[in-house]
């Protein structure tokens, strides 16, 4: 199917000049309602997402962040880190290490990254986007990226071998992977997906729900992630995390 959509939006990108207008390759325009949209190509793209959908009913939640900004590691721990586990039965959650990042393709055609915080933030967003590629099922990086995010203290690399040891991943692979034209590469696609976000993202770290971002999904997400994802999920099987949701009583008239 996506490969049959991709084909499709080749064809479009041929006939009606959507190139000229898009500057994210093709088999990525349907990766994400944003890119879809930013390339106009929202209807071409909808079968895709309507399968999506038909096949869980689940609540898809994405974090934009980068990988040595405070706010993003408290997100992750005051947040993210202690309720995935709980939530993760009715949430599709995607993880895009790139944040306030910038990017310029440099004579050898690689792709050169400047960051918010410096150096040591590149590699950690290289270690975190590697570690998302290497081990394929979030069950799995998971873990390991939100040990990387809750030591407040260390840079991301030092964190990363630690991280590493401590849960058993192969960390030569993922630094292999860094320093690996496959690396830039993946790198370079969390960049695309970022700067296809509408709107833009102002700051870190910055979510989507189900495609969506708005300030009061923002504020919800920072104050109490479980009750924003509990009352976007509309099945009826719901978590017992759920039904801990602390909800305001008063006292009518009668």
């Amino acid at each position: 199917m996506r490969r049959f959509i991709t084909l499709i939006l080749f064809l479009c990108c041929i006939s009606y000049s959507i190139c000229d207008k898009c500057n994210v390759p093709p088999e990525f325009w349907c990766s994400s309602p944003e890119i879809a949209a930013k390339c106009e190509v929202t209807r071409q793209c909808q079968s895709y997402f309507s399968t999506q959908l038909r096949q869980a009913d689940m609540v898809n939640f994405t974090l934009y962040f980068e990988s040595n900004c405070p706010d993003c590691k408290n997100f992750f721990r005051s947040q993210l880190s202690p309720n995935y586990e709980k939530l993760s039965g009715i949430m599709n959650l995607t993880l895009v290490p790139y944040g306030n990042a910038r990017e310029q393709k440099s004579g050898s055609g690689k792709w050169k990254f400047t960051c918010q915080h410096g150096k040591e933030e590149c590699i950690g967003n290289l270690i975190e986007t590697c570690a998302i590629h290497l081990m394929k099922n979030i069950s799995s990086y998971f873990p390991f990226i939100s040990c990387i995010e809750n030591d407040q203290f260390a840079e991301p690399q030092d964190s990363a071998e630690k991280c590493a040891k401590k849960l058993g991943v192969d960390f030569k692979s993922i630094k292999e992977c860094t320093n690996s034209d496959l690396g830039n590469k993946l790198e370079h696609e969390m960049a695309v997906r970022t700067d296809a976000l509408s709107p833009p993202h102002k700051y870190v770290p910055w979510v989507t729900l189900n495609g969506v971002h708005t300030e009061d999904i923002e504020q919800q997400a920072e104050k109490d992630l479980v009750k924003l994802i509990c009352g976007a999920y509309k099945g009826s099987d719901k978590p017992a995390i759920c039904g801990e949701i602390k909800t305001t009583r008063r006292c009518y008239r009668y």
